[in-house]
């Protein structure tokens, strides 16, 4: 398989920061390395800033964000031929070029945001370009999806959504919970996308999207990523490539052929599903969805249906 990958999720950051001094061109220091990309052919990949408040001595703040966005300048993005891409320009240059890797900065929970616009306005500036707007639980915009209460948004955080909008940031819904996504719909005319999802159909897991969420997506042509978190994928403790098809294949029922791609999560689970066990292993999921749907398919679930959305939707460059 010679397709090109973009995954649009993964903690490779999250263990930089609460891990130490971990090398992104050591073959197996982490799930995704730049030679497990290379070896899997991921030319794109998105990385998440997560800050885990029980790893914390306080509440998060911006100046972690901060030390995360240096994390992927200093050890990733300082690599041959590895470059940060803020712009839909930047994309169309990846594009040309074969050998090129993309680094995208996304924010997984906007608690270190602290509620100050200024600092959505900075990560921006400063190339952040997704913004999930929590993790499972509630912070100062939103609820999560394990939140007891399942409210919505807070005043705060529909000023957020205004911000977003007014700057070209795209919202990751996955993490929100359903109440709080129909709300999103009604706050921003904008696509919206989930990072790392799966179908609930499949399986009831609070993590995955309902069939009405799914089309609503669709609807308006946002993306939806395909996660290998096995506790997402089934409820059997063997997980296999099979199991994570019939995802793939619900979502394209529902008429998201050219709607789904991939999100990992690699570097943020423990388990994996058997075959698909880093970066490096993406030719055992590219060759099933090929046995199963057509060589056209599979170069837009590996990268096309992802690189459309980017050159659609993010900003150009300014002047």
């Amino acid at each position: 398989m010679t397709q090109r990958i973009i995954d649009f999720h993964c903690d490779v950051l999250y263990k930089m920061l609460y891990t130490g001094k971990l090398d992104f061109m050591s073959e197996d220091a982490l799930d995704i390395t730049l030679p497990r990309m290379r070896a899997g052919n991921v030319g794109m990949q998105v990385f998440a800033v997560f800050l885990e408040e029980a790893l914390l001595s306080g509440p998060p703040q911006f100046s972690q964000i901060l030390r995360c966005i240096d994390l992927l300048r200093e050890r990733i993005c300082s690599l041959p031929d590895v470059s940060l891409i803020r712009w839909r320009e930047d994309v169309e240059h990846w594009e040309k070029i074969p050998q090129a890797t993309g680094a995208l900065l996304s924010i997984e929970g906007v608690d270190g945001l602290e509620g100050d616009m200024v600092y959505v306005r900075t990560a921006f500036e400063l190339g952040v370009r997704f913004l999930g707007l929590t993790w499972n639980h509630s912070n100062w915009a939103v609820d999560g999806t394990l939140e007891p209460r399942q409210a919505g948004f807070t005043n705060k955080g529909k000023q957020l959504i205004r911000e977003c909008d007014k700057l070209g940031m795209l919202v990751d819904v996955s993490h929100l919970n359903e109440r709080a996504f129909w709300e999103l719909l009604e706050l921003t005319a904008r696509p919206v996308f989930a990072s790392h999802s799966n179908s609930a159909h499949v399986l009831a897991h609070p993590r995955n999207l309902s069939d009405a969420q799914i089309k609503a997506i669709i609807e308006r042509d946002g993306r939806i990523g395909i996660t290998f978190v096995p506790q997402f994928i089934s409820d059997r403790q063997a997980v296999t490539i099979e199991d994570l098809l019939r995802h793939i294949d619900r979502i394209c029922e529902l008429g998201g052929e050219h709607h789904i791609m991939f999100g990992s999560d690699f570097d943020g689970i423990d388990r994996k599903v058997q075959g698909l066990e880093h970066a490096g292993r993406y030719g055992n999921l590219l060759e099933a969805i090929e046995y199963r749907y057509s060589s056209e398919f599979v170069n837009r679930i590996a990268h096309s249906n992802a690189v459309q959305f980017l050159k659609t939707n993010l900003p150009a460059r300014k002047g």
